[in-house]
């Protein structure tokens, strides 16, 4: 009996939704901080009930941006022939890389995608979901994961769809290591960008949940050009008033002029807000 008849002899676990799966988190050891947090609707509650005059504490966005940057970088390869797999572990760890081997995208999926910056070595023909169905998918669910396609078997119609759907680079078996190995570098670069950019991201996001409706309403309307006066009049508030809630904006957001705040209000556009009964409501 097959490896894959005994397998459907047993039956199959659904797998987990493709978004959820790839970018679930790993378990994680003791004392360790994930890499990016956001606060939930009953923090953010606290916050504005309580903490009105709270900041975000700089020492635990010290620590999660140097947890951030402890990540050991992690190549994925996935191809169903052993003996490259193998072969290919055994070229990734000389260079001091971490490497995780699976047959197919379902055993990946099964374990999902490590929180570090991560690049894909991915088959072109796999059993059951190929690579470039698996690349299309992963675009459909709008997951960021840079991939460098192998095959043995391609063409220059798979290329260029590889190519187009963002691909790092599309190596035909036998290819130079030297080749993989300065595809997989640039892919752990362009991952390494985008976890620093998302980690800036959730702590501008952290620091504007700090603030209380009263103070987004103000902060909207300062980042669009208003002066305190035309606030004021705008929302029914004194000046003075308006002046003291900029000011409490300021400081909670980290902001040292009203140019780096509407930069952080840029950066805000379309993000969901926990505690919140919407988007942030910026220009």
């Amino acid at each position: 009996m097959t490896a894959e008849t005994g397998k459907r002899a047993r039956g199959t676990t659904p797998h987990p939704p493709l978004a959820c799966a790839i970018r679930r988190r790993p378990i994680m050891a003791q004392g360790a901080e994930p890499a990016q947090r956001k606060l939930d609707s009953a923090s953010a509650d606290i916050v504005w009930n309580r903490l009105t005059g709270y900041s975000i504490d700089p020492v635990t966005l010290q620590r999660d941006a140097q947890a951030m940057a402890d990540a050991p970088d992690t190549v994925i390869v996935i191809d169903d022939d052993p003996d490259v797999r193998e072969s290919l572990g055994r070229l990734l760890r000389s260079v001091q890389l971490q490497v995780r081997l699976y047959g197919s995208v379902p055993e990946f999926l099964d374990v999902g995608r490590p929180d570090a910056p991560t690049c894909l070595v991915l088959d072109v023909r796999l059993p059951g979901q190929g690579g470039l169905d698996f690349q299309r998918e992963l675009s459909s669910a709008s997951v960021e994961l840079p991939i460098i396609f192998i095959t043995g078997h391609g063409d220059i119609a798979m290329s260029v769809q590889a190519m187009k759907g963002g691909a790092i680079e599309f190596l035909t078996k036998p290819f130079r290591e030297q080749d993989l190995l300065d595809a997989i570098r640039s892919g752990l670069e362009r991952d390494r960008a985008r976890r620093e950019k998302a980690q800036a991201v959730a702590e501008i996001q952290a620091r504007f949940e700090t603030l209380t409706p009263r103070e987004r309403e103000v902060m909207t309307l300062a980042v669009s050009g208003r002066l305190n006066k035309q606030i004021a009049v705008a929302i029914g508030l004194s000046e003075n008033t308006v002046k003291i809630h900029r000011g409490n904006i300021s400081r909670k957001m980290g902001a040292t002029s009203l140019v780096e705040l509407v930069l952080m209000a840029e950066k805000l556009k379309g993000l969901p807000i926990a505690g919140s009964t919407g988007k942030p409501q910026v220009p």
